[in-house]
């Protein structure tokens, strides 16, 4: 489809749920005036069953080919971890973009998504951010390293996780200072000074 013939959010919503029967959840459109001219800013959310997820971004590059991601967050709640990957199409003129936000649930005893980064380049700090953060895993990412967090940290604790792989026991609490031992500074010899 070219940029010319851009499809409602209602459209966008409906060719999803058709194309992906069932694995596509929890749609809603939001519509917010902003700014002083009262633009009206496009806000589609939709849950995506991981299973469809690359062919969902697939999809959406159907509906405009410049499909651009904005960014992925990611959350820690009870029994999964939940990614949203925000991206936004119709871009590049005023009062037409929309915001697509997909949230994709990962039970967190196989947090295992794919990777879009052969399909969207700009994904990999993003889902790179994700593994070392929340501790799921991204089939196929092109570099699979640590960026954010050093080499030497647990493989199994995650700073962004609220049950027992969080990092907490890792940190201290800076207003119990005088709990912390000093450290110890050797003393001067007289032949040192």
């Amino acid at each position: 489809m070219s940029r010319e013939q851009k499809l409602s959010p209602e459209e966008i919503v409906d060719s999803f749920t058709k194309e992906f029967s069932g694995k596509i959840t929890d749609t809603k459109v939001e519509r917010h005036k902003i700014g002083p001219s009262k633009l009206e800013m496009i806000h589609i959310w939709m849950t995506v069953d991981r299973s469809v997820y690359k062919d969902a971004v697939k999809h959406l590059m159907t509906i405009d080919e410049e499909t651009h991601f904005a960014v992925g967050s990611g959350y820690d709640i009870e029994d999964r971890i939940e990614i949203i990957n925000h991206f936004s199409i119709y871009f590049g003129k005023k009062g037409e973009e929309i915001s697509i936000n997909f949230k994709i649930p990962l039970p967190k005893s196989d947090p295992v998504m794919d990777s879009i980064c052969d399909l969207i380049p700009g994904a990999l700090i993003s889902e790179q951010e994700k593994q070392e953060m929340l501790g799921i895993k991204v089939k196929n990412i092109p570099k699979d390293m640590r960026v954010f967090i050093s080499d030497d940290f647990p493989e199994d604790m995650y700073p962004w996780r609220k049950d027992e792989m969080n990092a907490d026991k890792m940190g201290r609490n800076l207003h119990e200072h005088d709990k912390i031992p000093a450290a110890k500074v050797p003393e001067k010899k007289e032949d040192e000074e």
